[in-house]
């Protein structure tokens, strides 16, 4: 499904059985197709919207991109929907984009789950940052550009989250558990899990590893 917020079209899946609005947000250059494994591990207990972020999959593409805008889509997705008390999901650059939402906009999501999500460039590992420079130079790609120079997030603006917040993260992911640490030291209400033998998307993309986490989280906050 399409839907006009303002001057940007995104697409979404709207799926699930469950009464409780949950959204999926997606990472860099992906699509919401990388959470099919998890939507139908969870589809009888959410009322799923995952979206394709601005540019990406079947959206449209922008003049540039930058992470407060994709928080902006998905704030304008909650009005035009008129969705109550959603939750949200988001891997990797769409836990950037969930975090920014709630900073933006306090008390949009009764919940937050951000797997594998920054508060800055430098927080990812110099091997990953290299890579990415690379592929930027020898494809000119906009969104590899944004990892390198968003987001810029500051303790404080993480101390303004109220909600309960579950931060994910790899034991071998391309962020430094440090920055997690930082993250989950700023953020009040925040839960901090370090993934076994994880890397970066392996519990994420394509996997419904995440499946009990979210469900525990968001119905019980316990493990």
């Amino acid at each position: 499904m399409y839907i006009q917020l303002n001057s940007q079209v995104i697409y979404y899946e709207h799926l699930g059985e469950g009464q409780k609005p949950l959204i999926l947000l997606h990472g860099n250059g992906e699509d919401h197709t990388v959470f099919e494994e998890l939507i139908k591990e969870i589809e009888p207990d959410f009322d799923i919207y995952a979206l394709d972020s601005r540019g990406q999959g079947l959206s449209a593409t922008p003049k540039e991109y930058h992470y407060k805008d994709m928080a902006e889509d998905v704030l304008n997705f909650i009005s035009s929907l008129s969705l109550k008390s959603p939750a949200i999901f988001g891997f990797s650059d769409g836990g950037i984009i969930s975090l920014l939402a709630e900073i933006a906009s306090p008390g949009s999501f009764t919940h937050i789950i951000a797997a594998g999500a920054n508060t800055t460039p430098d927080a990812l590992s110099f091997g990953s940052r290299r890579e990415i420079k690379r592929e930027f130079k020898k494809t000119g790609n906009l969104l590899s550009n944004l990892m390198l120079t968003e987001p810029h997030i500051s303790e404080e603006e993480l101390s303004t989250i109220s909600c309960p917040t579950l931060l994910l993260g790899g034991q071998k992911d391309l962020i430094s558990s440090k920055e997690f640490k930082k993250m989950n030291s700023a953020i009040k209400h925040s839960q901090l899990e370090i993934l076994s033998g994880e890397d970066h998307g392996s519990y994420v993309i394509h996997s419904a590893k995440t499946a009990s986490f979210i469900k525990s989280f968001i119905f019980e906050e316990v493990f």
